[in-house]
């Protein structure tokens, strides 16, 4: 899985903050396996943000690109939109699952606007910009992203996997 991440962040940009979340998902991604192709910092910028999911999607070939920042209720906040400009086809299950997922751990995580969906064969996923709270989205949709990585490469379905040990229903 070769994934990119980019941290849209007005502060961390311009230097005036450390990136701590581009970092944090580095390494978790890197734990199971992934090849972090890029991990960028820009502005919160929608033409920007547009600018460099295209690249990342069309260019550099990424499987997975993800997003950290940007997906709250602030002004400057646009990373959805700028998503949602470049998707070809939407993945809304992946965002409602990270909502539903947080908000076990913060009532926060109902203000999250974030998205997913396909650009050509690249996922791209919104997570928070928090290291806590991109982290746990994070750990919410790695169980599924090898089987989506399948699905979009027309490599079909995986086994079913999941509480009953990757027995299907009615398996012996």
């Amino acid at each position: 899985m070769r994934v990119a991440i980019l941290t849209i962040s007005d502060r961390c940009a311009r230097g005036e903050a450390e990136d701590l979340t581009g970092p944090a998902l580095r390494d978790a991604l890197a734990e199971v396996g992934a090849e972090i192709i890029e991990l960028r910092i820009i502005p919160d910028e929608r033409e920007t943000i547009q600018a460099e999911l295209v690249r990342l999607s069309d260019q550099v070939g990424a499987d997975v690109v993800i997003t950290d920042g940007g997906t709250g209720l602030g002004p400057r906040d646009v990373t959805p939109e700028a998503t949602q400009a470049v998707l070809e086809r939407r993945a809304p299950g992946i965002a409602e699952a990270m909502r539903t997922g947080s908000l076990v751990h913060t009532p926060t995580a109902m203000l999250s606007r974030g998205t997913a969906g396909l650009r050509g064969t690249t996922l791209i996923v919104n997570l928070p910009g928090s290291p806590r709270g991109a982290t746990e989205c994070l750990g919410i949709i790695l169980p599924v992203l090898g089987h989506a990585l399948d699905m979009i490469a027309g490599r079909g379905h995986r086994p079913r996997t999941g509480h009953d040990g990757g027995k299907s229903p009615g398996a012996t």
